[in-house]
């Protein structure tokens, strides 16, 4: 295994580190409130930063992730990147991708996902769309969808149990398909976030839908999503550090700096190895994703990484600086709140280790191999 960036994955991170470094100052951050950045989305997007997440593949979004986090920016990027163009380019047929990509590339389309799929969203009839599409109507509700205010399409997981579909005329087993669907026909009821992503309660009442890949499609977007986060919340997590750092050089206590103390520099040293163990799993799933390898396994470790010792780690930053980590206008408490929500959306510590048991004892450790569907779909 090499996790060396290539020439094109190293460029991207360090002009979306410039951009973000940029834009994303503590100031601005401010006075958006609960909202997206819509000039950082622009300058993302005009720089071909969005774009270039096809063509870096998944470890090249886990890179420019890591930037966002560290300034914790207000954009649907993981978001679009997965449950867009990375999701579509990989299984949608040639009219979807014809058709989705474009706007995916230059950031005029902007998708989210409910994810994963949960109970309440039901599939009322489907349909022929011709060219291998399959259209349906959804119907039901989902809680809580990121970046769902600056959607302009969802791709929606769906639960089929097996007498829905046999019901359909298909065969009888439980499968999981994704759906996409444009949030202009679809309902949005705002919803607070612990972090400021956007967030809304996606209502379907027959919304048309279109599907997205066949039964495989699912587990390898699910394994996507995980290690794309676990990639942002690294990127949070170095940035709350930093920023932890920073502040114990300056703060002296009894005339020396609180960096100078023994128990200050355990902390931050704990911290930094969790930091790098989240890192080096969310690289080595991306890794074999864009090798074609199997990475089901991978993603969900990265994940565990992601959730456990990111808590850990946002908690550390809070505590280094004192009673100045309990100011909510302070920067460090973005970090918090981002690394708890990236803790709560990748799924509790224990629930993500029991599923990577059930993987393991089933055979099936390896996980789920990447692979566009094109030829089956197109």
């Amino acid at each position: 295994m090499d996790f060396t960036p290539t020439d094109e994955q190293e460029a991207a991170r360090e002009l979306a580190a410039r951009i973000f470094a940029d834009l994303s100052t503590p100031e601005r951050l401010a006075g958006l409130g609960g909202g997206s950045d819509a000039e950082l989305w622009k300058a993302l997007s005009g720089a071909g930063l969005t774009a270039a997440v096809e063509e870096t593949g998944l470890l090249g979004l886990v890179l420019m992730l890591e930037e966002q986090g560290r300034a914790t920016a207000q954009v649907p990027f993981a978001a679009s990147g997965v449950y867009g163009l990375l999701a579509v380019a990989g299984h949608g047929t040639r009219e979807q991708r014809e058709r989705l990509l474009p706007g995916l590339r230059d950031g005029a389309t902007v998708a989210t996902g409910a994810f994963p799929a949960r109970g309440g969203i039901v599939i009322t009839g489907r349909e022929d769309a011709g060219a291998g599409g399959v259209r349906a109507r959804l119907t039901g509700t989902v809680p809580w969808v990121p970046w769902l205010g600056d959607a302009t399409h969802v791709l929606v997981a769906v639960r089929e149990d097996g007498p829905a579909r046999a019901a359909h005329g298909e065969a009888g087993e439980s499968i999981h398909s994704l759906w996409m669907v444009s949030a202009g026909g679809a309902g949005c009821e705002p919803v607070e976030l612990t972090a400021p992503w956007a967030a809304g309660r996606l209502v379907l009442d027959g919304t048309v839908a279109e599907r997205i890949g066949g039964p495989e499609a699912y587990g390898e977007v699910l394994a996507t999503a995980r290690t794309a986060f676990a990639g942002l919340q690294a990127g949070v997590c170095a940035g709350s550090l930093a920023r932890a750092v920073e502040y114990t050089n300056e703060r002296e206590q009894f005339g020396r700096p609180l960096a100078a103390k023994q128990g200050v520099q355990l902390r931050a040293a704990e911290a930094h190895m969790d930091i790098e163990a989240i890192r080096v799993t969310a690289y080595e799933s991306a890794w074999r994703r864009d090798k074609g390898l199997a990475y089901e396994s991978h993603a969900l470790t990265a994940a565990w990484w992601a959730s456990e010792a990111g808590k850990r780690v946002v908690h550390t930053g809070q505590h280094l600086h004192g009673g100045m980590g309990a100011d909510l206008d302070h920067p460090v408490h973005r970090h918090f709140l981002w690394g708890r929500q990236i803790d709560g959306y990748l799924g509790a510590g224990g629930e993500l280790l029991e599923e990577l048991g059930e993987l393991i004892a089933s055979g099936q450790g390896a996980g789920t191999q990447t692979g566009t569907t094109e030829g089956s779909t197109s």
